[in-house]
């Protein structure tokens, strides 16, 4: 025969079923919270830091945050003096987005095609109107993620090395992107 609890029977069963659950849980976290303190301060004193040499290292060119902002502007304003609505994105050379200014009544789609062609360009370190002749003999290079073939995309170098891309989207042709983004890289000759 099934017994059956009384109202207040349950909810005294279900507060000491939450409290043990949650003094497990508390515990449980403390436990956790410790054991990585423990464990770096061993991991610490063992292993002394590596001092690596001259010839361990790399320097890298970087455009700075200024220099990215006079090329953006330039490119927009090129656009602007043609009546196009463009947003325009500077990379740096491992593809982060330095900046990115959307026009006004720029494209949604604008914005992350700006970025792609930017991206594109200073990995190949080619203008992406000269690369998407590319794609006739290599049709598989569209799938890398986050490029994009299209015009509108120029590299900017320093001492032949690319160091940055500026991508321009949203004018109805790549070869008017392309002319835009040309007019931001030539700001920082």
């Amino acid at each position: 025969m099934k017994k059956t609890l009384s109202r207040r029977a349950r909810v005294a069963t279900g507060g000491a079923v939450l409290a043990a659950v949650a003094a497990g849980t508390f515990g449980t976290v403390v436990a956790n919270a410790s054991a990585p303190e423990a464990a770096q301060d061993s991991a610490v004193s063992a292993a002394p830091a590596a001092a690596a040499g001259k010839r361990d290292t790399t320097t890298s060119t970087h455009l700075t945050i200024d220099a990215a902002t006079k090329a953006a502007q330039a490119a927009l304003k090129a656009a602007e003096k043609e009546g196009q609505r463009v947003t325009v994105a500077v990379v740096d050379r491992n593809g982060n987005t330095i900046l990115t200014l959307r026009g006004d009544g720029a494209g949604p789609q604008s914005y992350e095609s700006a970025e792609r062609k930017a991206y594109t360009a200073v990995s190949w370190n080619a203008p992406t109107s000269e690369l998407e002749g590319r794609l006739e003999n290599a049709p598989n290079l569209k799938d890398i993620p986050g490029t994009l073939f299209l015009g509108g995309g120029v590299p900017v170098t320093a001492g032949k090395a690319p160091i940055a891309g500026i991508g321009v989207a949203g004018a109805p042709s790549g070869t008017l992107d392309e002319k835009f983004a040309q007019a931001g890289a030539a700001t920082l000759n």
